[in-house]
């Protein structure tokens, strides 16, 4: 078996949730060489993670990203459907769990149950209060937020949320590993949406308004954001790509904690209700092909 040592991430890590985030992410940290344990709330769906994770590996080695087959990296992947089976040693756990608070904090606080001390419990929240997730855990200087971008390995950014009580040893650990993983970091104080969401989130609704009220085509809208404002994606494809439940769960969020202008417009709503969510669906704003869900 051809050996793979670890490039400046900690030897063992472990990801709870393995749906697109979750996955994107062991795959990120088995190409660096660390050991990953894919926690799952099933054998099913630990499995299902596990096929992802091969998926986005298999993608990687076209795209010449990585030499080896998925073979030798995913033997040092374990996926598993109780976080008991989380090693103690772990360097950090990272939760990338649907993103409802009550959720992730149960999942924390059952990680942190089972790690040492010195393990590092990070969030992939992408809007939620890491203050609020914290005040659940029994050390909270050991815990901050790593807002992963999707997908996880194309991306070059990780958003690292700290908390009033997150230790800067820990945040400078942080760092360090995001580098390793080919990732370019920013610091965010926690606040409601952070840096990336709340701007994001922002420009997506405005978009869907403009779509609501007869403005512009989803498609003209998207093109005249990417060529005129070279943005790579635009923000109704962007949406699609993340998901119109994802995006209509944190507009509600944000709109409770910052006001009325992050209000989902009602196109927004009906188009989650009828069970079009973008990609993963096969269609939102666009129609996807099959061999685009994700």
């Amino acid at each position: 078996m051809t050996e793979i040592t670890p490039r400046g991430v900690p030897e063992i890590v472990a990801v709870i949730g393995g749906g697109t985030m979750g996955a994107g992410i062991v795959q990120q940290f088995l190409m660096a060489g660390a050991r990953v344990v894919l926690v799952e709330a099933t054998v099913e769906a630990a499995e299902a993670g596990r096929g992802r994770v091969a998926a986005g590996l298999d993608k990687a080695r076209e795209r010449g990203k990585i030499d080896l087959e998925p073979g030798p990296y995913l033997a040092r992947m374990d996926a598993v459907a109780d976080t008991a089976d989380i090693p103690a040693k772990a360097g950090i756990v990272i939760e990338a769990v649907p993103e409802r608070p009550e959720l992730k904090i149960a999942v924390l606080a059952a990680a942190e149950a089972v790690v040492g001390e010195e393990t590092v419990l990070a969030s992939n929240t992408s809007s939620l209060s890491v203050t609020e997730l914290a005040a659940a855990l029994k050390r909270p200087s050991r815990f901050l937020g790593t807002h992963f971008f999707n997908p996880v390995p194309a991306s070059k950014l990780v958003e690292i949320v700290t908390g009033p009580e997150t230790d800067p040893a820990v945040l400078e650990s942080v760092r360090g590993w995001a580098g390793a993983l080919g990732k370019t970091e920013i610091v965010v104080r926690d606040a409601p949406g952070f840096a990336t969401s709340r701007l994001g989130v922002m420009l997506g609704l405005e978009a869907i308004r403009m779509v609501e009220e007869g403005v512009a085509s989803p498609a003209d809208i998207d093109t005249a954001m990417e060529l005129g404002y070279r943005h790579p994606m635009g923000p109704l494809k962007l949406t699609d790509l993340v998901g119109l439940d994802v995006r209509l769960a944190i507009a509600e969020y944000l709109a409770a904690e910052l006001g009325d202008r992050f209000t989902p417009p009602e196109l927004l709503r009906r188009k989650v209700a009828e069970g079009r969510l973008g990609r993963k669906s096969g269609e939102g704003f666009h129609i996807w092909d099959e061999g685009d869900k994700a």
